[in-house]
């Protein structure tokens, strides 16, 4: 899952100067729909309950629509390395929420997790030559990304009650479909639909791969989320900048310097310490949405 991620958002920063940040949002999600269709089909399914179609669409929207415009219109100014670096900061968000909802237990080694991610982010952002100026749109970017990644974070822990009720495979498809009708307004404020787009072959390649990473990547997120904690399966995304650092590097001329893989260390250090099992506080499991 971390890899899909990280690939794609190589793949994300080659395209995105021929695209705008909701029309490509669009492309990739209608394509990762499609691709879900024949096997929702094979599978037993389950039908939503009314009170259920809402609060799934909505998750779906900020997972499929909102986080992943945010992330495109970061990766318009900032490399994909350091984009995959702050949003791997997803796992320590998920972590804080879900301790302060009591969904997890809050340890001193996630607190220093916590603080080696912080230390990590300030090491990769504060490189001149990955981030030349740090103002206006660079730093639009970085929040951009870092708002994404919270976006991410409320999504993994509200998502999971639902996905103890229905197929990941369906709430996926559901999911993305709400997220295409929500992406279709931005996309025409884009002009969008005045036009076809005008993608190189290239470029053709790129948005087909990133709905493919859509289809296969959200999937796997779901289907982990139904069968383990939020924060365990956010861990995961710790491979994304490591992938995305090399293919950025060595397709894109990305910058790779020691400040930034100072950064990197420190995010995915921070990452591993947050998770080192040990005793903490009783938890409770996350209650049904209606209760």
């Amino acid at each position: 899952m971390g890899v899909l991620v990280g690939a794609a958002m190589v793949a994300t920063r080659y395209v995105i100067g021929q695209s705008d940040p909701a029309s490509l949002a669009l492309l990739r999600y209608s394509i990762g729909a499609v691709g879900l269709i024949l096997p929702v089909l094979l599978i037993r399914r389950v039908a939503f309950a009314r009170r259920d179609l809402l609060p799934i669409a909505l998750l779906g929207i900020g997972q499929f629509g909102i986080l992943i415009a945010l992330l495109n219109y970061g990766l318009q100014f900032i490399g994909s390395g350091l984009g995959a670096l702050l949003f791997a900061t997803f796992p320590v968000m998920t972590m804080v929420l879900a301790a302060a909802l009591r969904l997890e237990a809050l340890t001193l080694l996630k607190s220093a997790g916590v603080l080696l991610t912080v230390i990590g982010v300030g090491l990769a952002v504060s490189d001149d030559t990955v981030l030349p100026g740090f103002s206006g749109d660079n730093l639009l970017a970085v929040v951009a990304i870092l708002a994404a990644a919270l976006t991410g974070a409320i999504c993994s822990v509200f998502y999971r009650p639902y996905l103890q009720k229905y197929p990941p495979l369906q709430v996926s498809l559901f999911a993305m479909f709400a997220s295409v009708a929500f992406l279709v307004l931005p996309a025409a404020g884009e002009g969008f639909f005045v036009a076809l787009p005008s993608f190189t072959p290239g470029g053709w390649a790129a948005v087909l791969f990133i709905g493919f990473c859509s289809s296969l990547g959200y999937y796997a997120w779901l289907f982990a989320l139904k069968h383990a904690t939020p924060t365990r399966v956010a861990m995961f995304l710790a491979l994304g900048p490591v992938t995305a650092t090399a293919l950025g590097t060595a397709l894109l001329d990305e910058p790779l310097t020691l400040l930034f893989m100072a950064g990197l260390a420190a995010v995915i250090a921070g990452l591993w310490v947050a998770h080192i099992p040990t005793k903490a506080f009783p938890t409770r499991k996350c209650s049904d949405p209606k209760k």
